[in-house]
This record gives C-alpha cells, sequence and structure tokens, in this order.
C-alpha cells in the first residue's frame, strides 16, 4: 500500500531536519517552562531549573512546569516514534499506536485501577495498572507475531484488542455506581499532563527511553521490509525479530507514556506524514524525525491548552483530536483518489 503523500524526494538532510526540529523542541520547551500564573524571567527560569534560583521560584518550576513539560515530550516522542516505525512495519499510512491495540489495552488498564478504587489507595496503581495493560496486549501481539507470517493478522489482532479494550472500558463506565468514578474515567481518557509530578515522569521515562531505543534500531530493517516481505527474506532480513522489535518498543514507549498522561491520539499518524515530504520516503530516515517532532508537537499543543481561555482548561487529547481528525479525512480522500 502506498504511504500516503509525500515526495520520493528528500527536499533536507535527515541530519540538517533533526537540528531545526532540536531547535524548535527547546525554544518550545523555555515557551512552556515560561508559561504560567506567576511570571518568573528567563534568567530566574533557568536558574530554578537547575536549583540556583529562590526557594519560591525553584519549587514552581521544579515541582509544577518541568514535569509537566518533560512529560509531554516523552509522550510525544513515543507516539511520534512508534507512528513512524508502524507505518514502515505495516507498509499502513494509516498505522499509529492505536492500530496495535496497545493504547487501548493500557487506557483499560488503568480505567481498572480507577473503577476498583486502587489509584484512591495508592495513586501509582494506575499507571502500574496500565502497563500491565500495555504488557497483556504486548504478550498477545508478540505471539501472533511469532506464529503468524502475515502483518495483515497483526492489524486484525490490534484491532481486536482495541475494541475488547473499549467495550471494557465502556462497561466500566456503564456499571458504575459512583459518578466520581464516572467523571475521573473521562476525564483521564481524555488525556493531559496537567498535574503530574517527577514521581509519574521517574515511572515512564525508563520504559519511553529504552522503546524509543528499540524503536530506532529496527528502523535500518525497515528499509528492506519496504522491498516487500519475500524481497527482504532473500536479503537475509528477520521478519519475526523486527516484527517483535516494533512491537516491544512501541509497546514500552506508548504503554509507559499512556500510562501516566491518558490517552492522546492522532500524533503518531500526523507526524510520520509531516516528516515524509521533508525527507523522502526511505523509512528509516523518517523515524528520528518522528521522534524529535513528535515530542514538539506534543509539548506545542500543550502550550496552546494553556493559553486558551474558555473556562476549565481543555484536554490535551481534545486537542490533538481536534487536529488529527481533519488530518485523517484528508488522508483517506487523498489515498481514494490515489486508488482510483
Amino acid at each position: 500500500m502506498t504511504q500516503g503523500p509525500g515526495s520520493a524526494v528528500p527536499r533536507i538532510g535527515t541530519a540538517a531536519l533533526c537540528g531545526i526540529l532540536s531547535l524548535v523542541l527547546v525554544l518550545l520547551m523555555l515557551g512552556s517552562l515560561t508559561i504560567g500564573y506567576v511570571p518568573i524571567p528567563l534568567p530566574r527560569l533557568v536558574k530554578a531549573a537547575f536549583g540556583l534560583a529562590d526557594p519560591a521560584s525553584g519549587i514552581i518550576v521544579q515541582e509544577l512546569r518541568m514535569p509537566r513539560m518533560l512529560l509531554a515530550v516523552l509522550l510525544g516522542a513515543s507516539l511520534g516514534g512508534a507512528g513512524a516505525v508502524l507505518q514502515g512495519l505495516l507498509h499502513n499510512p494509516l498505522a499509529e499506536p492505536t492500530t496495535l491495540g496497545i493504547s487501548g489495552a493500557a487506557s483499560l488498564g488503568a480505567v481498572i485501577a480507577i473503577y476498583f478504587g486502587l489509584a484512591g489507595i495508592v495513586p501509582l496503581w494506575l499507571p502500574a495498572c496500565a502497563m500491565i495493560g500495555a504488557g497483556l496486549a504486548t504478550v498477545i501481539l508478540l505471539y501472533v507475531a511469532k506464529d503468524s507470517g502475515s502483518t495483515l493478522t497483526l492489524i486484525l489482532v490490534g484491532s481486536g484488542i482495541s475494541g475488547i479494550s473499549i467495550a471494557l472500558t465502556s462497561l466500566a463506565m456503564n456499571l458504575s455506581t459512583n459518578p466520581w468514578a464516572v467523571s475521573e474515567i473521562a476525564m483521564w481518557l481524555l488525556g493531559s499532563v496537567k498535574d503530574r509530578t517527577f514521581a509519574e515522569v521517574r515511572l515512564a521515562a525508563p520504559f519511553i527511553l529504552i522503546g524509543l531505543v528499540i524503536l530506532l534500531a529496527a528502523a535500518p530493517s525497515l528499509d528492506l521490509l519496504a522491498l516487500g516481505e519475500d524481497a527482504a527474506r532473500s536479503l537475509g532480513l528477520n521478519t519475526p525479530r523486527l516484527r517483535a522489535m516494533a512491537i516491544t518498543g512501541t509497546s514500552l514507549a506508548v504503554g509507559a507514556g499512556v500510562a501516566v498522561t491518558g490517552s492522546v491520539g492522532f500524533v503518531g499518524l500526523m507526524m510520520p506524514h509531516l516528516i515524509r515530504p521533508l525527507v523522502g520516503q526511505v523509512p528509516s530516515r523518517i523515524v528520528l524525525p518522528s521522534i524529535i517532532g513528535g515530542g514538539a508537537l506534543v509539548l506545542a499543543a500543550d502550550i496552546v491548552v494553556r493559553l486558551i481561555a474558555v473556562g476549565p482548561e481543555l484536554q490535551l487529547g481534545v486537542l490533538t483530536s481536534l487536529l488529527g481528525t481533519p488530518f485523517f479525512l484528508y488522508l483517506v480522500l487523498h489515498l481514494r483518489r490515489q486508488l482510483a
């Protein structure tokens, strides 16, 4: 299947694009630290980030703004990298982390923690249950990847996991007799990095970083897979190993991100398509820029929700859905025209 809109000829080198995106990301990180109810000049802001400013500025920057900023970057990086690898692995331009059901399974785990009151007893039970949900989905997908030689089977099983997760999440909300629990579940599912602490950062960051390393390690093999599975095997590509790396990397990175932020969709779909026209159609060139760009995109979205004054703060997942849904429809119509 075609990889969607984009030029086959690179307009800019991957290294140059990564440099530009990194600069944008750094500027957004400074901007994110600047935004808040208490204005803090940039020099004092930088000092506070390293614990060299007055105690009040230190608490505001280190306890409130930095965890939020770091989680937005980590979540966006995980979604962007996973989306780029999955689109190359599945030969599907509409693929993203939700395609394999990993995001849905992680969300279901968190909902179970809220429904049974575990999150109220020990707050870390919520991300822990979400990561268990992502882990169970990973085990199923790895089993399928080992026994099946078809990526279509992988997509169908992922859709099944996603469907079951949505059904059980709806069942939990339907059966809950506690309106506060239903409200908490609904808000959590909308996705946000608001009011997060370094405890969540320390919990998610190691898994996300390990997952991103695995995704980057899988990227070069995607170039062989783009020639077709039969041709790739004849050139020595171990396809089951590549699938296992992509699934494991996606599960670790996205599962850990969803575990502490809730569900934030469409970033993994949009970012590779925004990168591809700049660096061409070679899959391995897209992964690293998508990681950096994904972090920048989610952080920019979080800055926007903090600047929009519409009463209660807009949830991050709502804004990405508002951006991603028209983008998804555009892709579908574009592919339809190509196939006509």
